[in-house]
């Protein structure tokens, strides 16, 4: 595994960090590659209750390494297409369709869409701690989170316009899920820049914190001890909600209840909570 992203896991806690700092966390087809590494890892741990997502150095990340983006407009721009699963087009030809790249996603159709969306795939709740910059590739990775606590310097943007592009890591997907149809098209079509005050008031900051690492970490903690199959239970449900039709999504709901209830980790949360105590709660398995 590359270690242009590394983990640590404590008391169910995944404290996951971007590791190329000289370069502000800048996403070169390596991290992209580490990212899936590391969130399909994630995936099989059941001692893994929570995740925090954050970047080592000065910034959260800066978005493209500058130069793969330069690589575009060469020749070929070989490393491009595992990264979009598109060519670039010349002139005013339309994207000229690439193969498929040789990793295949569940869901995801490219390399850096899967770097964003394999946190929304994680049972477990992703915050991420974002500090200094969070642009383009970077502030999408954001949005792959479940939760963001965003230093109120930070500096946010869907940057993809300034270079004649679109967002291509899940960004078009998933904004508008926080901050509403219009707001993302306005975010998207300028590419200004956000601080983390301002996107909290957007609602595309969970908290604004001087401490987001600390913060999220604290955060994470607190969640990792509750019962794991029923924070992981209402990820799911949550993430469906508004994705699929309501009577799906009220029938998933009641699927979740009832393999809860009278159940091993269910009846200690209930049990811990009369008994004043902490509970003690069991991996899913």
């Amino acid at each position: 595994m590359s270690d242009r992203v590394v983990y640590t896991v404590e008391a169910g806690v995944a404290d996951v960090r971007l590791n190329r700092p000289e370069k502000m966390n800048a996403l070169d087809p390596a991290m992209f590659g580490a990212l899936i590494d590391v969130g399909e890892e994630l995936k099989s741990r059941a001692d893994v209750r929570a995740v925090v997502l954050s970047g080592e150095g000065r910034s959260f990340c800066a978005g493209l390494d500058f130069g793969s983006f330069r690589a575009m407009a060469g020749s070929g721009a070989p490393d491009l297409d595992d990264i979009t699963g598109e060519r670039p087009a010349r002139g005013d030809a339309p994207p000229v369709a690439a193969p498929r790249p040789a990793h295949q996603f569940a869901t995801a159709q490219a390399a850096g869409q899967q770097a964003v969306y394999v946190w929304q795939e994680i049972g477990a709740p992703v915050i991420a701690a974002v500090h200094g910059h969070a642009l383009g590739g970077g502030f999408q990775l954001a949005l792959g989170a479940d939760i963001r606590y965003v230093h109120p310097e930070a500096q946010l943007s869907a940057l993809e316009i300034r270079w004649g592009l679109v967002p291509d890591m899940c960004g078009t997907q998933l904004l508008h899920r926080l901050v509403g149809i219009d707001v993302a098209k306005e975010l998207t079509f300028t590419g200004r820049m956000v601080s983390g005050t301002e996107a909290a008031q957007l609602g595309l900051a969970t908290r604004v914190t001087d401490q987001p690492l600390d913060d999220a970490l604290a955060f994470a903690r607190e969640i990792a001890g509750k019962s794991p199959h029923a924070v992981q239970g209402a990820k799911s449900l949550l993430n469906q909600a508004g994705e699929v039709p309501l009577s799906d999504g009220l029938a998933a709901e009641q699927r979740v209840i009832r393999s809860l209830i009278a159940s091993p980790n269910q009846v200690e949360a209930v049990t811990a909570f009369f008994e004043k105590r902490d509970p003690v709660f069991a991996d899913p398995t």
